[in-house]
């Protein structure tokens, strides 16, 4: 007997097709923050003034805010769940690579959370391609993202913390390869016919 097919999101979501929405906006400007942050950061002779701190607690802040108004007004849409990490990676990707040439983060660590990024961002496009829609983030990716934006804010703001940046950067790397594993298993299913939002 064939086992039905559930939902892999545990309930079936209202997706959009449109474009121009709050949450969509508010995704797309956080990939603009990270410019600012690092142009007044190198600027000010790697001083935090408050203008980087505002930046940056804008570009926490909108990380919640975009997903807490697409579900409030159901706005969910195609192009939001593709902007959304798309912003999360672009923003880090601009910050850590000014953290890295400044000396304050290793080369390998950004490397490998590119390779990971990378194969991510490809299983979503070949998914996109095979069912015409994207799947949307996952709880261990978002914990992931949120304790590397606690690795980096740690070593921005506290350069001299190093057992805390040592600390961080372990919780980082292992909670990237269990929300790597967890992807991998989650496109495996979608692809062997999982339903998904």
């Amino acid at each position: 007997m064939a086992t039905p097919i559930k939902n892999i999101d545990g309930k079936k979501v209202r997706v959009s097709g449109r474009v121009f929405t709050w949450s969509n906006t508010i995704s797309f400007s956080r990939i603009l923050v990270a410019f600012p942050i690092v142009y007044l950061h190198y600027q000010n002779n790697f001083q935090v003034t408050p203008l980087i701190y505002a930046l940056i607690v804008y570009g926490v802040i909108s990380d919640y805010l975009d997903g807490f108004i697409a579900r409030k007004t159901n706005t969910i849409s195609e192009v939001g769940k593709m902007i959304d990490p798309i912003a999360d990676k672009l923003c880090a990707l601009v910050l850590f690579i000014y953290t890295v040439w400044i000396g304050w983060i290793p080369l390998w660590f950004l490397l490998f959370a590119m390779v990971r990024d990378i194969s991510i961002m490809a299983g979503s496009y070949f998914i996109k391609k095979k069912y015409n829609k994207v799947a949307m983030a996952i709880m261990s990716g978002k914990i992931s993202v949120n304790v590397l934006a606690l690795y980096w804010i740690a070593v921005f703001f506290f350069p001299d913390a190093k057992s805390v940046h040592m600390f961080l950067m372990a919780c980082s790397v292992t909670l990237m390869v269990i929300s790597w594993i967890d992807y991998f298993n989650r496109y495996r299913l979608i692809m062997r016919g999982a339903k998904f939002n």
